[in-house]
């Protein structure tokens, strides 16, 4: 659409792809070693997986999180009925039978960290439920920070990009200015040339890294409510609510579109029961 309304307007193509691959050259090559420079190598390749993450959208899918309930009844039924028979499963997650069951969940070592920490502290007597709420919380807090590592990255590239596309243009300024001896329709020629700079710059922060900074934010943000569920179920379930309400309180707090139904989780838990 912005090409196509240059287009209709009567503007000429040609002015802008000759100056495009210096121009590009110019305000590409200064956001990439800025980029490079303001952010360490964990930082940079967090953001190269944001950029996969903005195509294949959130890693959690809805049966995600009806496992991630289901998951939680077996392990919270387990250490209300036998205290013991829970260690094998929270001292040694990837032999787990329970966790075996649900693959995805126990290949993500957050959400097991997270899950067997907590329930290491509830087998040690450690029941005070704000105190371990608050724990999660500032875990919760800390993982959201790291994840947005790379969209806050990408953010401030955005932001320099209009900076580093008047740079350009002002070099094209310089350039013209060297050649005002030149007839004006070669001089403005140049200058239309030294204007795709700042074009260039504006485009590409709000025109494309500024919207993928954002999308990004979006994505790893929507991540992060699955982890927030962990909290809400262990909390439930230090307040000595039986396995069953502690699910319920977590199907309530997941996101409306990731959310199972009623009928979806008791139809689930249904089933571990006779597998079981």
């Amino acid at each position: 659409m912005v090409f196509g309304g240059y287009i209709l307007a009567g503007g000429k193509l040609s002015i802008i792809l000759h100056s495009l691959p210096f121009e590009m050259m110019m305000i590409g090559g200064a956001a990439t070693g800025a980029f490079l420079a303001a952010n360490d190598f964990s930082t940079i390749k967090h953001a190269g997986a944001d950029l996969l993450a903005v195509i294949k959208g959130p890693k959690w899918k809805k049966q995600d999180y009806q496992d991630l309930l289901c998951l939680m009844h077996e392990l919270l039924a387990v250490l209300r009925d036998s205290p013991v028979e829970i260690e094998a499963h929270i001292e040694d997650p990837e032999n787990s039978a329970i966790l075996a069951r649900y693959p995805k969940i126990q290949g993500d070592p957050a959400a097991v960290e997270m899950i067997c920490d907590t329930v290491r502290s509830m087998t040690l007597q450690f029941d005070n439920a704000f105190q371990v709420e608050e724990m999660l919380e500032k875990q919760l807090s800390q993982m959201k920070e790291d994840s947005l590592h790379g969209a806050h990255a990408l953010s401030n590239v955005a932001d320099a990009l209009p900076a580093l596309g008047i740079v350009a243009a002002v070099l094209g300024v310089i350039k013209t200015m060297a050649s005002i001896d030149k007839p004006p329709e070669v001089l403005g020629q140049m200058i239309g040339g030294a204007l795709v700079g700042t074009f260039l710059g504006v485009f590409l922060a709000y025109g494309m890294v500024g919207p993928f900074a954002a999308r990004v934010k979006s994505v790893r943000e929507e991540e992060h409510s699955f982890y927030g569920l962990i909290r809400e179920v262990l909390v439930s379930s230090l307040h000595s609510h039986p396995a069953p309400i502690c699910v319920e309180v977590g199907r309530r707090n997941a996101p409306h579109k990731m959310r199972p139904s009623f009928q979806e989780m008791d139809d689930a838990i249904r089933e571990l029961k006779k597998v079981a």
